[in-house]
């Protein structure tokens, strides 16, 4: 997702603090439960009133929410306002969160192995400097790419999509996999490879503001759903939703704000609403009320929290 919707490069004390309380707090705690296979998001819309032909929307596509269920929580780049982005630790700490889907960038190194970095740089986010792809991934296996967040986090690396892979199979949860970038057709069939060799196929979705990576994806790996992520909103949403064959369309809030009908006339065509990137309470509120099926998010466990009073308020109001 585009830059400034991140978390400042330079983390504030208080959050560096917060950071530790964290760390030290998950050392204490248990052990994440393993789920098994692929959860249908928890993703949740009103229901539109379309009846028999709406139920039949939602069965065909998992993405949209059910009618009473809260939406969908996407863990930005892991748990990004409390941990380094796009790390293992940033993802464990989303999933201690009660985040089910964690958001992650692909990109290739220079001897093709797709990492899990979301610049096009290492500068930021690591102590390396130089682009991804121009780095080794033996190069890129010695960066450190937690000390920048807090100290509390020295030594955690630029995972390698094929861990990350693992690390969600093993502990649990679900993938949004942002194709960052141009990639080619070689490019994309190594991550199809990856995703389907470590057995996740049915728990990740591809999303990228590229369209030509979308279209690679569905020619290699039919059987992967598909996310469209878009900063202006396309004049016919429906359309391009169709010609891409996308699961989701995954605009960012102010233009779906701007434009709120989109949602009714892509959950007729049976098109999941994914958000980016929204932290706020008030926002979340709105994107409830609009229908929105899914919130990306930095800030994961405080969403779930949001959810949680929503569903007990809902709950209350019956």
């Amino acid at each position: 997702m585009p830059e400034p919707q991140t978390p400042p490069a330079g983390p504030r004390r208080g959050r560096r603090t917060a950071a530790v309380s964290l760390v030290i707090a998950l050392a204490c705690a248990s052990t994440v439960a393993f789920l098994t296979a692929r959860e249908a998001p928890s993703a949740a819309a009103p229901d539109s009133g379309q009846g028999q032909a709406g139920a039949e929307q939602r069965a065909a596509n998992a993405f949209l929410r059910a009618p009473g269920s809260p939406m969908t929580v996407i863990a930005h780049r892991g748990a990004s306002s409390a941990a380094p982005e796009n790390t293992l630790l940033s993802d464990e700490v989303a999933r201690r969160g009660g985040a089910r889907w964690i958001e992650n960038d692909v990109q290739p190194s220079r001897d093709g192995v797709p990492y899990i970095l979301h610049d096009a740089t290492v500068d930021r986010t690591t102590d390396g400097t130089g682009p991804i792809r121009g780095l080794t991934a033996r190069e890129l296996n010695r960066l450190d790419a937690g000390s920048w967040f807090a100290p509390a986090f020295t030594g955690a690396r630029v995972p390698t999509l094929a861990a990350q892979l693992d690390d969600l199979r093993l502990r649990g949860g679900n993938l949004v996999l942002e194709i960052k970038g141009s990639h080619s057709r070689e490019q994309v069939a190594r991550i199809v490879k990856e995703v389907r060799d470590h057995g996740m196929a049915d728990r990740v979705l591809v999303q990228s503001f590229d369209p030509e990576a979308l279209r690679h994806t569905r020619a290699l790996a039919p059987e992967l759903p598909l996310g469209l992520l878009r900063d202006t909103l396309d004049p016919d949403p429906v359309a391009v939703a169709e010609e891409l064959g996308l699961s989701a369309y995954n605009p960012a809030f102010g233009q779906l704000t701007a434009h709120p009908e989109a949602v009714a006339k892509l959950h007729a065509a049976g098109v999941a609403v994914m958000v980016w990137t929204v932290d706020t309470a008030d926002r979340w509120k709105t994107l409830d009320s609009l229908g929105a099926d899914a919130v990306i998010t930095n800030r994961p466990a405080e969403l779930a929290g949001w959810n949680a009073a929503w569903a007990q308020g809902r709950g209350a109001g019956s």
